[in-house]
């Protein structure tokens, strides 16, 4: 990658050659899309970017034009695979031919971190193999007839994921050598089966397997935007409301409600972030209640609407757009009380100025406009 130091020299094997019938995919889950792309070619995009000499690809049998179409476009070898793992992982090893260090995936972890492959293969200048686990957090069982019949420490148990990097030659002899009459579990057993030694390396939550119907369901989302605008007339004889806050002036903002344009505006990009409507369905001008009201209740009840639809506020970015008042010496009362009114931090608001330049209703100081962008996250 650019902005990283190459890495040393590997070729990859993505086994990709199962049913993946669990997942409940209309195709074989490595086929199936995953984030926009088919699961398969997420690793391979990953190995090819990380500058793997060679990837090879192991398929079901009768799946080559499955694979063809989900990996348009790359450089890989397609083999067969064999009627287990272990027999797909030695055909594709075979395919290789040469190389010094070899990643082996299983193509149903899509999301593989530079890091965890810099770790492995930095691992087997000492080792033959490496392989990438996390520790065990929860409480283990050993069930018997459907009953518990003891206990395993989880503190000498680990999780294993891939790739697993191995010494080429190691992986491949080993291979050739295998006579388990089961398949084996991964290729780190059938290393060790042949005498060579394995070694830990950090792995990452994100190498999380996909298993089932639910792994391919779309989130919801953990970020969410939302913009509001508004505008309201300048006129004699109205206290002038602005950013929750009273502004000694001329002139004051026309409305049903006190008319604090900057307040509305904020109000409209929470609504709009949780997908809420807009200011005039919750507080419509036509109601006689809100007639003179002060604007904090609105966003009073926004920040509550947020709070219901499973978010909380982020930042509220807000611009307010007038050649007079001055905003600038009120800048940070107007943060103060946003922040206050919204339950976040005054770092999380940001109160701009600017003017039109003399053009329009706001240049000719027939009334004031403001907008504002706000990012909610979810609880």
């Amino acid at each position: 990658m650019a902005n990283h130091p190459p890495l040393p020299t590997f070729a990859a094997i993505v086994v990709a050659a199962g049913k993946g019938i669990r997942a409940g995919q209309p195709l074989p889950k490595q086929f199936a899309r995953w984030r926009g792309k088919p699961v398969v070619r997420h690793s391979v995009e990953a190995f090819l970017g990380e500058g793997a000499s060679q990837v090879v690809v192991a398929i079901p049998p009768g799946g080559e034009a499955l694979a063809r179409e989900a990996l348009a476009g790359l450089e890989v070898l397609l083999v067969e695979g064999g009627s287990t793992r272990q027999e797909s992982v030695a055909n594709a090893l075979e395919a290789i031919g040469s190389a010094n260090s070899v990643l082996i995936h299983d193509a149903a972890r899509p999301d593989v971190p530079r890091a965890v492959i810099a770790g492995l293969l930095e691992a087997l200048g000492s080792h033959e193999g490496a392989i990438p686990t996390l520790p065990v957090v929860d409480s283990l069982a050993i069930e018997a007839d459907g009953l518990m019949s003891g206990s395993a420490d989880r503190n000498v148990l680990r999780r294993v994921q891939t790739p697993q990097a191995f010494r080429f030659d190691a992986i491949r002899n080993a291979h050739r050598a295998w006579t388990g009459t089961s398949d084996a579990g991964d290729d780190a057993q059938v290393l060790r089966a042949c005498g060579g030694e394995v070694t830990l390396v950090e792995g990452d939550e994100r190498l999380k397997k996909l298993t089932f119907a639910e792994d391919f369901v779309t989130p919801s989302l953990d970020v969410r935007t939302g913009m509001g605008f508004d505008v309201h007339r300048l006129v004699q004889g109205e206290e002038l409301w602005l950013g929750g806050i009273r502004i000694d002036y001329e002139k004051g903002l026309s409305g049903h409600s006190d008319a604090d344009v900057a307040l509305h505006t904020i109000v409209d990009a929470l609504l709009g972030a949780v997908a809420r409507g807009d200011i005039g369905d919750h507080f419509p001008p036509s109601d006689p209640q809100w007639k003179g009201a002060s604007s904090d209740k609105f966003l009073l009840h926004a920040v509550k609407l947020v709070g219901e639809a499973g978010y909380r506020i982020g930042n509220i970015d807000l611009t307010i757009i007038c050649e007079a008042p001055k905003i600038g010496p009120h800048r940070a009362a107007m943060r103060a009380r946003i922040a206050d009114l919204a339950g976040v931090d005054i770092d999380s608001i940001s109160v701009k100025a600017t003017t039109t330049e003399r053009l329009g209703f706001t240049g000719r100081g027939e009334g004031i406009a403001a907008q504002a962008i706000a990012t909610v996250i979810r609880n």
